[in-house]
């Protein structure tokens, strides 16, 4: 279903410019603040120019390729393009249809022939990891419009108990998936340990349940739309203590989709500024101490390749598979201090109107989690603020957004800032 206005027009020719390295003009300025930079002396430029989100929830009949397609469709037209000018694709993984190359399964079903086909598989950080991708794939020259997409079908294509043994697999398989934990309760041994350390609450987590769901009941597309408290979320059936029912996203149908360019092709622009990954342990045997995870590293390379501050930040898209990793997340990021973050959920600052407005489409546990285009649609949503199209849901400025996606339990970690340009 078409959840956006008709796309930006126009074209607008952007690029930096390669040192050289013999005599001639001078080389280029570095990077001013707000530049990234891939080499030295060589600013790194890609465009997010369109984005495409299908509803989550129940898609009955919908193969994980067909909810690819309608996301692909959608922001393939949002970018004011045609299928013909997409010359690569990234795709993310799926458990319902694990292809060896899923990625060329997915062109020849959507009908291009790309130059360029690569599939990723990074869990929950997938989709960022195919953005930081396709930035430096049409910042090289090798693509002009890079699609990245991914969908599936997770919730009616497989019964309950295949999606846990699945997801459960990324234990350790000597130490780990022998004694039969679930991804819920790798978390729920790592939130244990970080309420203990940061004395946070279980009515503490459960205030991020609460404002992914006041920010999904703005948006047609969430999957849930009633209404929860505090009280409720400690009411609902405990899955991995201190984990509850409502303290964990739910399993969706769904797909996302943008296309990365290497010059606008609207109006307005949205800019990759900087990004950088992460990637501490696999699994949590060998998980290091919880103040020396890889968003600390991530974002602190992120924002030296960006040029920028948390303090230039206006809004956040941070990866909320639980209520405790998007708790630990925005602690790791700097947009809270060490067992604070609650706090300041309480106090509006993550609000729509607040200092600083997140997920406001309601995040993975409200509008929904599909695999990997459960986290895209944290950018999807990060582009319709920043080109001022999120409806009821705009906020005031969101002229510079830092986004940061997990895989894993807490394993691999990618930050992005993005910029918008007129």
């Amino acid at each position: 279903m078409p959840l956006f206005p008709p796309p930006l027009r126009g074209r607008v020719r952007e690029g930096g410019s390669r040192k050289r390295r013999t005599r001639g003009p001078p080389p280029p300025t570095p990077p001013r603040k707000g530049e990234g930079s891939n080499r030295a002396g060589v600013v790194a430029m890609s465009f997010i120019t369109g984005v495409g989100l299908t509803a989550f929830g129940r898609h009955e009949g919908s193969s994980a390729l067909d909810l690819m397609s309608k996301a692909a469709e959608l922001a393939i037209a949002d970018a004011g393009l045609k299928r013909v000018e997409i010359d690569g694709v990234l795709c993310g993984y799926t458990t319902i249809k694990p292809h060896i190359m899923l990625a060329t399964v997915f062109a020849e079903h959507f009908g291009i022939k790309p130059s360029y086909a690569h599939a990723v598989q990074v869990g929950g950080a997938t989709g960022l990891a195919m953005t930081m991708l396709a930035h430096t794939i049409v910042d090289a020259g090798i693509a002009r419009h890079v699609l990245v997409v991914s969908g599936e079908n997770r919730l009616t294509g497989q019964s309950r108990d295949a999606a846990i043994q699945t997801l459960a697999q990324v234990g350790h398989p000597d130490y780990e998936v022998p004694l039969g934990p679930t991804i819920p309760a790798y978390y729920g041994l790592v939130a244990s340990r970080y309420m203990h350390e940061y004395r946070v609450s279980q009515e503490d987590l459960a205030e991020f349940a609460v404002l992914m769901r006041d920010h999904a009941i703005a948006h047609p597309g969430a999957q849930f739309h009633d209404r929860i408290s505090v009280a409720d979320v400690m009411a609902s059936k405990p899955v991995a203590m201190p984990l509850k029912l409502l303290d964990c996203c739910p399993v969706s149908d769904g797909g996302a989709a943008f296309v990365i360019s290497r010059e606008r092709t609207g109006e307005a622009g949205v800019r990759v500024m900087g990004c950088a990954q992460a990637h501490t342990h696999q699994h949590v045997t060998a998980m290091p101490a919880l103040n020396e995870l890889g968003a600390e590293i991530a974002i602190a390379r992120a924002k030296k390749a960006a040029g920028v501050e948390i303090s230039d930040v206006r809004y956040a898209a941070v990866y909320d598979s639980f209520t405790i990793t998007l708790a630990m997340l925005l602690e790791d990021l700097g947009l809270a201090a060490r067992g604070e973050a609650a706090a300041r959920v309480r106090d509006g600052y993550f609000s729509r109107d607040g200092v600083m407005p997140l997920n406001t489409h309601g995040g993975l546990l409200s509008y929904g989690h599909c695999g990997v285009g459960g986290a895209m649609a944290h950018l999807v949503e990060t582009h319709l603020q920043m080109t001022g199209r999120a409806g009821n849901r705009q906020v005031r400025d969101a002229s510079i957004a830092l986004l940061h996606g997990d895989g894993g339990v807490l394993s691999s970690h990618v930050s992005m800032f993005l910029e918008r340009v007129r």
